[in-house]
């Protein structure tokens, strides 16, 4: 019989796991010694974060990352197909949703091989229900182009969705942050709103829906933090 993909969630940063991770989902973490992770390093910390006894040396960690070739996971499995379960981890909340997970969750399906997804914090979705904004129609975009002019170009379409009703939600790295909300303050009209939802569970947490008008006047500094945008 062939084991199961458990869909771990983990952390959006910091130690408090068990404000954010389930019991039950812990539990069934603890239980399992091959783990499909987007970053081995992180997966044995937050390992030994939830159980300072974990048996990491018992453990088989494959890393799954954009560097990942389709040929380089296809024996990635053969743990489940043998009967043992496996675990699939992202660096941050939850796997397959802006995160290389979706590739191996897409085989086991092929395979045949039954897909459990456990509960946990997603940046995303909270950054959603919390700015107020349409959860009924919404897109996620990831992270939009980098050089300015193009940047700029993918903003001015993702307004013009959002006014006609579907909230755009988008992410960029912590160091690049500050650059993305004066870009979007620029670009944008005075009446678009936006959600900043930044480290979100973690202590330092800050979520907060304006009008650009507003935040013109109100420019957070978001260096060095965890950042979900949503238009609206």
């Amino acid at each position: 019989m062939a084991g199961n993909i458990y869909l771990i969630p983990v952390t959006l940063g910091g130690d408090d796991f068990q404000k954010v991770i389930p019991e039950k989902v812990l539990s069934q973490t603890k239980l399992l010694r091959y783990f499909i992770v987007e970053e081995i390093r992180s997966a044995r910390r937050f390992l030994r974060l939830i159980d300072k006894s974990f048996p990491i040396d018992d453990t088989v960690f494959m890393e799954l990352n954009e560097h990942t070739g389709d040929t380089d996971i296809s024996d990635y499995l053969e743990p489940a197909v043998k009967g043992s379960d496996i675990g699939v981890m992202s660096e941050a909340g939850l796997p397959g949703i802006a995160d290389p997970g979706a590739k191996i969750i897409a085989l086991a399906h092929k395979k045949k091989i039954r897909v459990i997804p456990l509960a946990g914090p997603s940046s995303i979705i909270l950054a959603l229900i919390s700015s107020g904004f349409n959860g009924q129609n919404f897109t996620f975009n990831g992270y939009l182009p980098v050089r300015p002019a193009e940047r700029n170009s993918r903003i001015r379409e993702l307004e013009k969705k959002a006014h006609e009703g579907y909230a755009q939600i988008f992410m960029e790295t912590p160091y690049r942050n500050q650059k993305m909300l004066e870009s979007v303050i620029s670009t944008c009209s005075d009446d678009t709103m936006l959600c900043i939802a930044a480290d979100i569970t973690l202590p330092s947490e800050f979520i907060r829906s304006m009008k650009i008008s507003e935040w013109k006047k109100n420019i957070s500094s978001l260096n060095d933090k965890m950042v979900v945008f949503v238009l609206q």
